[in-house]
């Protein structure tokens, strides 16, 4: 039997393998690779690829074996790279081999749930069972890189999966919980990636999130200088339809962009990124949050400043601040409503140590935002859908924020604002 031509192609006759001698060829060529494998080589999936192949195909020589098939090899091959990357049950899922969910999660019971782009509900992954080892080892690639580990004395940890753009992967949120605080046999695992590549407005509209004249209407805006918020609940898409919304900031501004963590992707050339960071565990270095990102753009002459997205109250008033001072800029915030908008963003200001009154807190932001838009999941459709576009009053009104309506869905044309910014 041979193994291959003298230019190491595959000559001879092929038969299948094994499941097992598969396996067993995989575990060979795994113990050879890592006492090699350059550390870039974990982040670069090509070049992992590539050296696989290779030391599957010289494993199989070594072995004096019976020749695998092409898609043997080429199977073998993956289950190496997936070793490796210590992905596991994860690699499938995720860039670059697959670009299809937003959410991946993995409950106590083993089982493996995913959210697909633009849907509001988990599918069930049936075919997809990993074991309790390969489930750790997962988590445990993940969170090696942060230098965080998943234990009983720290039983819930969250981290960032940075972006790479090499293999269109925008970045993701990580939250593993020890079996100890949640209950079941398995680790709980939730990940939440980000858009991989930018959003231009057209794939808005190819997704048919909104009507063109008014994504038209918005870039107008935009361009206009006015403020804008987005505004809806989970995973309805606020991130992805702000990138898509800065399209229309002239390719000349000075833009800084402050997030938690990265997700904007922005077309232009001008831009500087600060990013929160928590404080590092069992150190003295304090966090680096979103009002110490605000408050550090204003030192960088913007001429936009980007939020991409208020959790707290102190990020709210620093933002507002800013806005206020006539800064151009866009965010987004967890409401599902204007109004609910207004409400929790003036009580957030409350709790913060400045204590704004709830009045005042509701005159920040009828002051700092022009224009609010909402998304959500179209109760018909349950797609991603943009349900309004409102202009914010400058004024309060018997002490409450109101709200002029532009367009909602069903209505032909959308209403111009009325707030102008800077020229107008």
């Amino acid at each position: 039997m041979t193994y291959g031509t003298a230019s190491g192609g595959w000559g001879g006759v092929s038969r299948k393998l094994s499941p097992e001698q598969m396996q067993a060829i995989v575990e060979q060529a795994a113990q050879t690779l890592s006492s090699t494998l350059p550390f870039g080589a974990l982040r670069d999936r090509q070049k992992l690829t590539g050296l696989a192949n290779q030391v599957i195909r010289d494993t199989v020589r070594a072995l004096n074996g019976p020749n695998p098939t092409q898609a043997q090899l080429n199977q073998m091959v993956t289950m190496l790279v997936s070793k490796m990357g210590g992905m596991g049950f994860l690699d499938a899922l995720m860039p670059p081999v697959s670009h299809d969910f937003t959410d991946i999660q993995l409950n106590g019971d083993g089982v493996v749930w995913v959210r697909r782009k633009g849907e509001l509900y988990f599918d069930l992954l049936e075919g997809v069972h990993p074991t309790q080892e390969e489930a750790w080892r997962a988590i445990e690639a993940i969170l090696a890189p942060a230098g965080r580990a998943l234990t009983e004395a720290t039983p819930s940890v969250d981290v960032k999966i940075p972006r790479d753009p090499t293999i269109e992967f925008g970045g993701a949120r990580v939250k593993a919980i020890h079996p100890i605080v949640a209950v079941g046999e398995w680790p709980t695992l939730s990940i939440r990636m980000y858009e991989g590549r930018p959003v231009p407005p057209e794939k808005i509209l190819e997704w048919g999130v909104m009507p063109e004249f008014v994504m038209a209407g918005l870039l107008q805006a935009v361009r206009r200088r006015l403020r804008v918020m987005v505004i809806g609940g989970t995973a309805t898409g606020k991130t992805t339809l702000l990138s898509a919304l800065c399209h229309g900031i002239e390719q000349q501004a000075r833009i800084v962009t402050i997030e938690d963590p990265q997700e904007l992707w922005l077309p232009h050339p001008n831009i500087t990124t600060l990013e929160a960071r928590p404080a590092p565990p069992g150190s003295a270095v304090p966090p680096y949050t979103i009002e110490d990102g605000v408050a550090d753009a204003m030192r960088l002459s913007p001429t936009h400043l980007i939020v991409g997205e208020v959790r707290k109250g102190e990020a709210a008033l620093s933002l507002f601040n800013a806005m206020m001072s006539d800064h151009a800029g866009l965010t987004t915030f967890h409401a599902e409503s204007p109004e609910n908008a207004a409400f929790r963003l003036a009580v957030l200001m409350a709790a913060t140590e400045k204590r704004v009154q709830y009045t005042a807190g509701k005159g920040m932001f009828a002051l700092a935002i022009d224009l609010v838009v909402q998304v959500g999941f179209h109760p018909m459709t349950e797609k991603r859908a943009c349900m309004g576009v409102w202009e914010v009053e400058p004024e309060l009104r018997h002490g409450e924020v109101k709200f002029r309506e532009l367009w909602t869905p069903g209505k032909e044309e959308m209403l111009q604002p009325q707030r102008k910014r800077g020229a107008g």
